[in-house]
């Protein structure tokens, strides 16, 4: 395929393609045994740096916030981020590739039982800095206060330390992070689905950004995503629908 070589300069500048990596999913991206980065991102920013023809260097982090900084920043070309209206100020999201869901988690004699009761004057929830669901809740949430954890990966650790009432997170972080624990639970409704998709900075024009969102759907209609879930043994995450 030959590739436009201005969209090449957008999402290339340096004259490699640097995609951020956010450690802080571990549906998308994980350390290898080797200290390197793996997972469904890496794949996918394996593939749209082979597409441009131009070298992969991968930018790791460990927070989505940090992702967002630094592709806003345009000290990465390319993100992997979940879609919300407050990161879409400056990055053009494409469609989701891979939908997740966001949980509540509370300890098994906590009085909230669904996710209405959580949002309750005097109720605690710890939610990760700058995370997908910590945006969405900071705006849903009309009655309950958001505690905010470093990371996604320190919210269990955060709610048991201090006794808050609710973690909130991805459900699979939450059942691996209490895996092997007693006296917890998580609530049997989402009250989110999680919507994850590549962005790039706006101000690398509309032609990168269509460019990008071409990508996805090539990569969710040729199985590409579907491959990446299932050698990385990703349970509980969907392919989006082509947009």
């Amino acid at each position: 395929m030959t590739i436009d070589q201005d969209i090449v300069q957008a999402f290339a500048p340096t004259g490699k393609l640097r995609a951020s990596i956010n450690l802080g999913n571990p549906i998308l991206a994980h350390r290898t045994p080797d200290g390197s980065a793996g997972g469904v991102s890496v794949d996918l920013a394996t593939a749209l740096a082979a597409r441009l023809g131009v070298p992969l260097e991968l930018v790791v982090v460990e927070t989505a916030g940090k992702s967002v900084e630094i592709v806003a920043a345009e000290d990465a070309d390319v993100g992997f981020f979940a879609i919300d209206p407050k990161r879409g100020a400056s990055i053009a999201f494409t469609a989701p590739y891979v939908l997740i869901e966001g949980y509540y988690l509370v300890r098994q004699d906590s009085p909230v039982q669904s996710n209405a009761d959580v949002d309750r004057a005097g109720t605690r929830v710890v939610v990760g800095k700058g995370s997908a669901y910590d945006l969405f809740l900071t705006r849903e949430l009309k009655h309950a206060d958001i505690v905010h954890a470093p990371s996604s990966q320190t919210v269990v650790k955060t709610f048991l330390a201090s006794q808050y009432d609710v973690a909130a997170g991805v459900k699979q972080q939450l059942e691996a992070d209490i895996a092997g624990m007693t006296g917890l639970r998580l609530l049997g409704e989402r009250f989110m689905v999680i919507q994850q998709a590549m962005g790039v900075q706006k101000t690398r024009g509309d032609k990168a950004a269509a460019f990008l969102a071409q990508f996805v759907e090539d990569m969710k209609g040729s199985g590409r995503v579907t491959d990446a879930l299932r050698d990385h043994g990703i349970q509980g995450a969907t392919v989006a629908p082509l947009a």
